[in-house]
């Protein structure tokens, strides 16, 4: 089975500065990925670069098996590659309507079929986005996302200046996205327990390597193999894997009290 999407050696930054590299990711439809790592770890370049938003330095990312030119979001997007941003990028002037209305792909979605994610909408369809709340926003974020039929979709920091409230409402839907739309979700995000019980696998940067991967549900039984991901050695060499057996540490308990969340 072809997967959704597939990163081999993929290496990437800004310029001649690399911010993330040797990447290795393999998803299926359906599946959600937690991308996690402290602030600085190349997270969000590796989205855009994914996004064809920043050329690759290295490697090679496919979509159903086709093969992405570098650095060309118009190719990454035909291919099924949808990017929310961490600042949303609505249109603030128009309505809840109209962004979603643009979005749309001739013979695809149509706007009203946002509101079976999410119905709340539906009351502030004649609403500027600009007058929406915080987590309105976000949810029409992610809504215009969808109604492009993604294969895979990159939620840039869901969390972003929401209160914890609507941020864990936000997150019972994004457990369910990947499985209901069939596409495969990368979610990039600081909020480590809401993220690694919304996904199934889990993977962590840190000095723009991978230093932990794991099914999400281990890693967040194992909480001494984040901490040590998030704050131990940046030896390239070492990754930290789980083994669905294996005991956890006698000294570590709970989820990293200084991890972001």
């Amino acid at each position: 089975m072809t997967a959704a999407l597939q990163c081999a050696g993929v290496a990437g930054g800004h310029g001649d500065v690399i911010a993330f590299r040797d990447v290795d990711l393999d998803l299926a439809s359906g599946e959600v990925l937690a991308l996690l790592g402290p602030n600085g770890a190349g997270k969000t370049t590796f989205l855009l670069t994914l996004a064809g938003l920043l050329k690759s330095a290295d490697g090679t990312v496919t979509v159903d098996g086709q093969s992405l030119p570098s650095g060309n979001p118009a190719a990454a997007n035909r291919a099924g590659i949808v990017l929310v941003p961490d600042n949303r990028c609505l249109f603030t002037t128009m309505t809840v309507e109209d962004n979603l209305r643009v979005a749309c792909r001739r013979g695809g979605s149509t706007p009203r079929d946002a509101l079976e994610t999410f119905p709340a909408l539906e009351r502030r369809w004649h609403v500027k986005a600009g007058a929406l709340s915080g987590g309105e926003q976000q949810m029409l974020a992610i809504a215009r996302a969808l109604v492009q039929r993604p294969k895979v979709l990159l939620i840039d920091e869901l969390s972003m200046g929401l209160a914890p409230m609507i941020v864990e409402s936000l997150f019972e839907v994004i457990g369910n996205i990947g499985q209901l739309k069939e596409c495969a979700v990368v979610l990039v995000e600081q909020y480590v327990r809401l993220a690694l019980e919304a996904a199934d696998t889990a993977l962590v940067l840190n000095h723009g390597r991978v230093v932990a991967r794991s099914a999400a549900a281990e890693l967040l039984a194992h909480p001494e193999v984040l901490e040590q991901a998030y704050f131990g050695s940046s030896d390239p060499g070492l990754e930290a894997t789980v083994e669905p057996d294996e005991p956890a540490s006698s000294t570590s308990s709970g989820e990293p009290t200084t991890v972001a969340e």
